[in-house]
């Protein structure tokens, strides 16, 4: 938790953005894994956590951006409660910890907004993404489940986005103490990559570093020999040589920033000459993001910039053929990476994507390309100082999309498909660090940058 000042105009500035009605913020609860009382980890929904920052579940608050009135609903713990947790602060003094005046019983949320409605007073709520905040709003506003979402307040979430985006001193040093944890969590099973070792052996020790720094890993990890699957959650397998491992994974502080990384490893810690080709093309594309990131840049001219390098890279290997330009503009390197180039960061580690990535990622006058592949950058507006984005090019060779394209036609003029074959048990590579927009460039994330040239890495495992 932060200062109480910080909180405090965190709300006086939203409040002064959305200028009238009443704002609904609905905290988490604890859910069960397999029965009520056997819970997931809890976790705070990151827009209350930012603006209460009370990381404990059943609590809700309202902002009254009209009178200025704040309200912090919740309960008191009963004697029960104390038997199983202790003793707790009551609720007025967590309240006095974040700088709200008025304490109200959970019970009387609903009679609060019963209330508003009837003064026809406005309530913005933003978009739920757990079914028992989906039926609260349903009960207490009377919206049908299937217009909850798109009943959400835009202007809410526009003002939400512009405050969370922009990262504080604060949190980019919370940022930068989460990425240490992550720099731990990669480097620690970069040197324990071996043949022999199977996969979910170094997921355990990986999440074991990042509960043993923060709060648990801020998205659960991918790690696989199968690479060419992008978000790749099946462990099973046993590290061989002569495959590639991409690992993605980051942490979450006990403040519950994020960081987000990923290194493609050789499972027998060298190289071959052909991986070594590809990795050097996704480590240029890498590299290049990095040094264009400046503000007033748009993140479309980064990622087209990046997936340039792939294509170039990929013709001079005679993967692809033709024109490099014409071959990006008709998306044909997208069939090598099918994903964008980055998205922001900060509370999530894809920051506010319960929000809607087009509220995050683009605006009234950046619209989101259709494109396949370019339709799928998360973050594609202009760069402004306190941004914080991740930079992840890649290439994977996918048989079933590769077959598809081959089948349809698809780019034909751009790719040669009979090399491709070759390649159909590759797998995939994928690079990624974490950046935050200064006032006239950008800067890595955290203490230490994770080896990332070829030799680097092979020196690094070459001991294992």
């Amino acid at each position: 938790m932060f200062s109480k000042e910080v909180y405090v105009n965190r709300r006086a500035n939203l409040a002064k953005k959305v200028k009238s009605g009443v704002m609904l913020f609905m905290g988490n609860s604890d859910i069960g894994m397999n029965y009520p009382s056997n819970t997931y980890r809890f976790r705070q929904d990151s827009s209350f956590l930012y603006f209460f920052g009370l990381d404990e579940p059943d609590l809700a608050a309202v902002i009254d951006a009209d009178s200025g009135e704040e309200i912090l609903f919740g309960n008191d713990v009963s004697i029960d409660d104390i038997i199983w947790m202790g003793p707790q602060p009551a609720m007025t003094d967590k309240a006095a910890q974040v700088g709200v005046k008025k304490v109200l019983p959970y019970s009387s949320l609903e009679e609060y907004i019963a209330k508003i409605k009837s003064s026809s007073k406005k309530v913005h709520y933003l978009p739920p993404y757990r079914d028992n905040i989906k039926i609260a709003i349903n009960k207490m506003l009377g919206i049908d489940f299937p217009a909850i979402k798109e009943g959400a307040s835009q202007d809410m979430i526009r003002a939400v986005v512009s405050l969370r985006e922009i990262k504080e001193r604060c949190e980019i040093e919370e940022m930068d103490n989460a990425a240490n944890i992550g720099y731990m969590m990669h480097y620690t099973a970069m040197k324990m990559v071996k043949p022999g070792i199977v996969e979910q052996e170094l997921v355990g020790i990986m999440e074991g570093i990042s509960i043993s720094n923060g709060t648990m890993p801020s998205f659960p990890i991918i790690l696989s020999q199968n690479g060419e699957t992008l978000h790749n959650h099946s462990h099973h397998q046993i590290l061989t040589d002569g495959r590639l491992l991409v690992i993605d994974a980051g942490a979450e502080t006990n403040s519950h920033y994020a960081s987000d990384f990923t290194r493609t490893l050789p499972s027998g810690g060298k190289f071959t000459s052909r991986q070594r080709d590809i990795y050097t093309i996704v480590s240029t594309a890498n590299n290049l993001a990095i040094d264009m990131i400046r503000p007033g840049i748009t993140y479309r001219e980064v990622h087209l910039a990046a997936v340039r390098v792939l294509a170039q890279g990929l013709i001079n290997i005679g993967l692809m053929k033709g024109d490099v330009d014409e071959a990006v503009a008709a998306g044909a390197h997208a069939l090598f990476m099918p994903h964008g180039l980055g998205h922001q960061m900060g509370l999530d580690v894809h920051d506010m994507e319960d929000l809607g990535e087009n509220f995050v990622g683009y605006s009234d006058n950046f619209i989101r390309a259709t494109q396949f592949g370019l339709r799928s950058l998360r973050m594609g507006k202009e760069l402004k100082p306190g941004h914080v984005i991740t930079v992840e090019p890649g290439c994977y060779f996918i048989p079933a999309l590769i077959e598809k394209w081959k089948s349809e036609g698809t780019n034909s003029n751009f790719i040669n498909f009979d090399k491709l074959e070759g390649y159909y048990n590759f797998g995939g590579i994928r690079l990624e660090d974490d950046v935050l927009v200064t006032e006239k460039g950008c800067r890595l994330l955290g203490s230490k940058r994770l080896p990332i040239t070829v030799e680097d890495v092979e020196l690094e495992m070459s001991g294992n």
